[in-house]
């Protein structure tokens, strides 16, 4: 099975380039101000885009981006809304594989099937959730299987080897590689053991692996590349569209991207 994510991340690996996949909270500021950003961050260098649909009670996720689910949900964003925000994307760009990145309680309620048919239809590769366990994911992988989307895995930290094995042996899309020991949110320094752990699932898997939590900044990028394929931007982003010079969120989302690239 291959999708926009086997597609374009393999390309990139091929050229010799990093992956680029920003995060962005879909209704922060508000609705249509995240689709002009989403729009902005793909034309200035982005190479994947997560888009997260907000949830009350975001267990991976640090001030900010907790910061930004509440926002978004104070404008009445739902799962639909995020579907809605997709479409609108892929009437303008084709190409650009688009990960929705939500927990499991609201996917639960919508209907995991609906989830998938939705998400299928609206143009959706892939779909990261961080509170449900690999063990219990089996149906729902299923039905993105057939719906040519990868459930993406998280390993962290505290996986064990024999873990990482077995999440490797049915991943599928990319592995998502947590570095730190907590939740998401702009840091100053790298985990040290990074590249040991980027190392043990590279001994399991041939998938394309992306390091988020914690990645903040250009050197960032740059010190992760010389071991893994790529990196997933969230908090750093969200935090520079919340601190936008002279309110114009779009420009300050766009420079950050580039800045990232090294632009």
């Amino acid at each position: 099975m291959t999708n926009r994510i086997d597609k374009t991340l393999n390309s990139i690996i091929a050229k010799g380039d990093n992956i680029l996949s920003p995060f962005l909270t879909i209704g922060y500021p508000d609705l249509d101000t995240s689709f002009e950003i989403s729009k902005a961050i793909i034309s200035s260098g982005a190479d994947m885009l997560e888009l997260g649909i907000p949830f009350s009670d975001p267990l991976a996720e640090g001030h900010t981006i907790q910061k930004t689910s509440y926002q978004a949900l104070q404008n009445g964003v739902t799962v639909s809304t995020g579907f809605e925000i997709v479409r609108k994307i892929r009437d303008i760009d084709t190409s650009t594989p688009l990960v929705i990145m939500g927990y499991f309680n609201p996917f639960f309620q919508y209907g995991q099937e609906n989830v998938v048919v939705e998400a299928s239809d609206a143009g959706v590769d892939g779909f990261i959730i961080p509170d449900l366990p690999w063990e219990e994911s089996e149906h729902f992988n299923n039905l993105c299987l057939r719906k040519k989307i990868h459930l993406i895995p998280l390993l962290t930290p505290t996986s064990t080897d024999e873990r990482i094995n077995k999440v490797c042996e049915r991943a599928s899309g990319f592995v998502y590689c947590v570095s730190v020991t907590g939740v998401t949110g702009a840091r100053l320094q790298l985990n040290k053991d990074l590249p040991s752990l980027v190392s043990r699932i590279r001994k399991n898997t041939n998938l394309p692996i992306l390091v988020g939590f914690g990645v903040s900044s250009r050197s960032h990028v740059e010190t992760i590349s010389g071991f893994a394929d790529g990196v997933v931007v969230g908090a750093a982003l969200l935090d520079s569209i919340s601190n936008a010079k002279n309110g114009n969120v779009v420009l300050e989302a766009s420079e950050f991207i580039k800045s990232l690239k090294g632009n």
